[in-house]
């Protein structure tokens, strides 16, 4: 089976640096998992946003908190959901000196999207399409796209001034012997909400039949893409 990463680029998955297609390369016929840890350079979120993203934090869905040096892990399962979908984690853990916050998701391939669909946080209530690239790097390239909200039977596009629009670059420094991330969640109209920028190393982990923890799983399921 092939990941849904892979499934996304299609021929483009082999231009990726052999590390990076090590990290998104992975189904969950394989049996593994990729646990990353490292530190964030610096974390920088714009004080005008701390009320939403205080409000986002409850959901583990960014977080008004900044720092430098600050270290931090992400754990990526692959799974089959409740509704068959094959589906990676993106579990987050910023530690601070006065505790830890969290920036959880979920991701799915759609094929009637044609396309990544991130759920974001613990409900699965906020779910964002993502357009993927290779970098001159080998890096990936993720950028968000239309985002809807699910709430019980409503469903809604958030309109573009509501958005906070994300690019994502990872890549690996052969250099340095590991893998580096940059991240900015900006609003069209307002401009940068949320940055981080660091470097971990990662290691792949047999599950060996384990169960993927309860804690990177989202608390409910959605169906809706």
């Amino acid at each position: 089976m092939r990941s849904i990463y892979e499934r996304a680029l299609g021929s483009k998955f082999e231009r990726l640096h052999p590390r990076i297609r090590e990290r998104f390369g992975f189904a969950s016929e394989a049996g593994v998992a990729s646990i990353g840890e490292g530190v964030m350079e610096r974390v920088w979120y714009a004080k005008w946003a701390a009320a939403p993203l205080l409000l986002l934090s409850s959901r583990n869905i960014m977080f008004p908190r900044g720092g430098e040096g600050v270290p931090f892990t992400v754990s990526n399962y692959a799974y089959a959901d409740s509704y068959g979908r094959e589906t990676v984690t993106w579990s987050r853990r910023f530690r601070f000196p006065d505790g830890v916050r969290k920036f959880d998701a979920t991701m799915i391939h759609s094929s009637e999207r044609r396309c990544i669909v991130d759920y974001m946080g613990t409900r699965q209530h906020l779910a964002v399409d993502l357009e993927m690239d290779v970098s001159p790097l080998g890096g990936m390239l993720l950028r968000s796209g239309e985002q809807r909200c699910y709430e019980g039977r409503l469903r809604f596009r958030l309109p573009d001034w509501l958005t906070a629009r994300a690019n994502v670059h990872e890549w690996y420094d052969d250099e340095a012997s590991c893998y580096r991330i940059a991240a900015e969640i900006a609003n069209p109209v307002l401009g940068p909400v949320f940055r981080y920028a660091g470097r971990f190393d990662a290691r792949t982990v047999p599950m060996a039949g384990r169960r993927v923890p309860y804690e990177v799983k989202p608390t409910r399921e959605e169906c809706r893409e």
